[in-house]
């Protein structure tokens, strides 16, 4: 039996291959590869040596030479819109009609905080965390009733934007909201490129109480957002909404 394995593996020997050492032919390789790399670098380095250098531009500029005449005039501050808008935003907005009364939902002395804002939507808490994600600085609020049922609420909403135009982007959201409600005519603003008012001609009604129908306007410009709230016990004239939203929108 010894003898049988034996032949055995003679057999396998000589009719199989050997297994390639790789190992010895790699290296002489890789070694070949490296010299390649170093004496391409040597011989680069000695011609560039023997040129002349070259020349790098200046990297000073030529002297800018003033433009003739006077130096424009700051803007006034009845131009410059940056002091209305940084100054006190409640002198934006419309005053009170005579006759009127003040209403009693605005704001301390005519300023909404951030908690006020979030309240006055239906899930405060995910309003207050998105008023904060989208750069709230400051709000604006007046209002006034005339009789038992009719009523006025404007609103100016103030964005930091120094991360994104949320003034824009909060108009849109407002405009769909409005928009997407049945029953609701809305029409352009004379003298704005963004501003609409929306009257909704179905009134909300709950038991006990009487209709309450509704008009609003949106409109925005810079970082502030606009928002005119209408309501009345019967329906509201396109004329009424109209004409507040114009002139809240030369205000600003």
């Amino acid at each position: 039996m010894p003898e049988v394995a034996e032949e055995t593996g003679e057999s396998a020997r000589a009719g199989g291959r050997s297994p390639r050492r790789r190992g010895r032919t790699t290296a002489l390789i890789a070694g070949a590869a490296v010299l390649g790399v170093v004496a391409g670098g040597c011989t680069g380095y000695l011609i560039q040596a023997d040129r002349e250098p070259t020349k790098l531009s200046s990297l000073s500029q030529s002297t800018l030479v003033q433009a003739r005449g006077p130096a424009p005039e700051p803007l006034s501050a009845a131009e410059d819109r940056r002091v209305k808008t940084d100054g006190d935003l409640r002198k934006l907005l419309l005053k009170k009609p005579g006759g009127a009364k003040a209403a009693v939902w605005a704001g301390i002395d005519g300023w909404m905080t951030l908690a006020d804002m979030a309240e006055s939507y239906e899930k405060p808490a995910g309003a207050f965390s998105d008023l904060v994600a989208g750069e709230f600085r400051r709000a604006a609020d007046t209002g006034w009733r005339v009789g038992s049922t009719y009523g006025v609420e404007i609103r100016l909403v103030q964005y930091r934007q120094e991360e994104e135009l949320q003034a824009s982007d909060r108009a849109d959201s407002e405009n769909y909201y409005e928009d997407a409600e049945s029953g609701t005519k809305s029409w352009p603003v004379a003298g704005s490129d963004n501003a609409m008012v929306y009257v909704h001609t179905k009134p909300d009604t709950k038991p006990g109480y009487l209709p309450q129908y509704s008009a609003t306007a949106v409109a925005w410009r810079g970082d502030i957002v606009m928002k005119i709230f209408v309501w009345d016990a019967k329906p509201i004239p396109k004329a009424k909404i109209m004409d507040l939203a114009e002139r809240q929108v030369k205000k600003l």
